[in-house]
């Protein structure tokens, strides 16, 4: 891995104009070990404002931004689909990566981009800010006073009348629904490890032209360990109720998280778990890379992991075609 020094600032380039890419702009920008260089877009005018607003220069298409000799390290922050592209350029233009995630939609991809990063000796960080936010903190801290977990829920329902015509809610840009929303099966495979096999099923509303106007995404996973876990995500104008709660029952007792509310429930009662909150995680995500960068100081979440997900998320997607459990292999 290249060594920076510490006297002189990483500079950074951002492909994406959307929220991540907003917070991860103000974030370099507040801190003197980085140094925001460009921002490439998707539209001029979007791209303009964003270079406006965060003092930064724009180039007018991404390629011109991993052209440029002047940046250091490049953060992929815009449409999923285009997430393994960028990422495979920057890498042979021997820049350092980080991703948001997906690190690609095809598992195929994402292995070859790692062996790649790997072998031009260059960091390719996904980030997976789930494993920094309070509820996952609290999760993994109290999920020893269960026992020994055998049954996961974990819903994410997010209504939206009307749904955006965006990429969010496009079958190729946004990928299927739980790659490109990877988080939600990463949070469990984090904590609970390898998978044996997978079923799903998927539904999509009003599809046109690869836009739609509601998802609803259902997979089951079984564990290695023997856990089943049933992961739900749906969005959109025929979801009616918003939900985000992660429960988890153990020989010795349950954890309940809806929204940021913790509980755990046992023989001895009912009783409520501190969560922390969710803001500053898309900072303490790009502190993570300039530390590993300028020290060497180990990422909190490992790319293979990613990556691993990925495959499961994959052999979702199959199991939604094929309408048979999909057998995972590797670890």
């Amino acid at each position: 891995m290249t060594q920076f020094s510490q006297s002189q600032p990483i500079r950074v380039g951002i492909v994406g104009t959307g929220y991540a890419a907003k917070l991860r702009a103000e974030t370099i920008n507040a801190n003197d070990r980085a140094q925001l260089i460009g921002v490439a877009g998707h539209t001029p005018e979007t791209t303009s404002d964003f270079g406006n607003t965060h003092g930064t220069q724009t180039f007018t298409a991404w390629q011109d931004l991993i052209g440029c000799d002047r940046v250091d390290l490049v953060v992929v922050s815009n449409l999923n689909a285009q997430h393994g592209a960028i990422a495979r350029a920057a890498l042979e233009a021997n820049k350092h990566v980080v991703v948001e995630y997906p690190l690609s939609l095809n598992a195929q991809e994402g292995e070859a981009l790692l062996t790649l990063a790997k072998h031009r000796n260059r960091l390719l960080h996904v980030e997976h800010i789930e494993l920094l936010g309070g509820v996952h903190q609290a999760f993994v801290q109290a999920l020893p006073q269960i026992g020994t977990p055998f049954y996961a829920r974990y819903a994410t329902l997010s209504p939206q009348h009307p749904a955006p015509r965006k990429w969010t809610y496009h079958t190729e840009l946004f990928g299927f629904p739980l790659s490109g929303a990877l988080s939600r099966l990463h949070r469990l495979i984090h904590v609970f490890g390898a998978v044996e096999t997978v079923s799903c099923q998927n539904r999509y509303w009003n599809l046109q032209e690869s836009y739609y106007t509601a998802c609803l995404c259902e997979a089951q996973l079984r564990f290695k360990s023997g856990l089943i876990a049933d992961v739900v995500y749906g969005k959109g104008e025929t979801v009616w109720t918003a939900e985000r709660k992660l429960e988890v029952q153990g020989d010795r007792g349950a954890l309940v998280f809806d929204g940021d509310v913790g509980r755990l429930v046992n023989a001895e009662g009912d009783h409520a778990i501190a969560v922390g909150g969710r803001r500053g995680l898309f900072a303490k995500d790009t502190a993570a890379v300039i530390d590993h960068l300028l020290h060497g100081a180990p990422l909190y979440v490992a790319s293979k992991e990613s990556l691993y997900t990925l495959k499961v998320a994959n052999a979702a997607q199959r199991s939604t075609e094929t309408g048979r459990t999909e057998l995972i292999g590797g670890s």
